[in-house]
């Protein structure tokens, strides 16, 4: 079964009194374990699609199937529910709490949880610990590098265990050496069996997954399986 199925999925959006549509009749779906480049310039539709995905916004037409759960008039309390249970997110600009530890950014999806104090604890250090920095665990973002936040950010993620990670131009913000540090992370967990969608406007990022599927004008004009650059050789 797909992690994925999206079918004949429309996105228009009323400006004024123009209708502009984004996304026009897109069909994908992603097996669970994959690890997906979503390509296109600005204005392809990639953002509304990653945004569908995540549940933070809602097609007009067309079916989302996530894990065998269809995605439909979710009221917002579902799905933030929805989000905390299947995906875990990684922003361009990381996205963390300023004048929280990099620990307590990572259990903060856990908090959303319920999960008890001590046990998000546990947690958070567990997953610091999987992206290299549990010996950072006490600092403020303020106090670590880009390369670092992204870190953490990924560990933030992780720590909830979902069914998918959408990842949004996650190293737009970074330079090359770190951007592939970081893609190097985003392999080991994709290779642990975990199911990822990068979205990037680079291809040398894109050529780190093992699939590329580019959209123009709000349709797919090219889905392929690649034979995947490791990046560890860049590290």
């Amino acid at each position: 079964m797909a992690m994925i199925e999206i079918k004949d999925l429309h996105k228009s959006y009323q400006m004024g009194s123009n209708s502009l549509h984004v996304l026009k009749g897109i069909n994908f779906s992603v097996e669970a374990g994959e690890l997906v480049a979503i390509m296109g310039s600005s204005g392809s539709g990639k953002s509304t699609l990653l945004n569908i995905l995540g549940m933070l916004d809602e097609a007009n037409e067309g079916s989302y199937v996530l894990d065998g759960v269809p995605i439909k008039n979710l009221n917002e309390t579902k799905a933030a529910q929805y989000r905390n249970k299947f995906l875990g997110f990684i922003f361009q600009s990381f996205n963390l709490i300023n004048y929280k530890s990099a620990a307590e950014n990572v259990a903060l999806p856990l908090y959303y949880q319920r999960m008890p104090r001590k046990e998000r604890q546990e947690k958070a250090i567990k997953y610091l610990e999987q992206v290299g920095l549990k010996e950072w665990a006490t600092h403020l973002p303020s106090e670590l590098s880009g390369g670092q936040k992204q870190r953490v950010a990924i560990a933030r993620a992780m720590a909830a265990e979902p069914k998918v990670l959408l990842a949004d131009e996650p190293t737009g913000a970074l330079d090359s050496k770190t951007s592939y540090e970081v893609m190097d992370l985003i392999q080991k967990i994709n290779d642990a069996g975990n199911t990822i969608l990068v979205v990037t406007h680079e291809p040398d990022i894109a050529d780190m997954c093992k699939r590329i599927v580019h959209l123009k004008d709000g349709v797919i004009v090219e889905d392929k399986k690649v034979k995947q650059v490791r990046a560890a050789q860049y590290v």
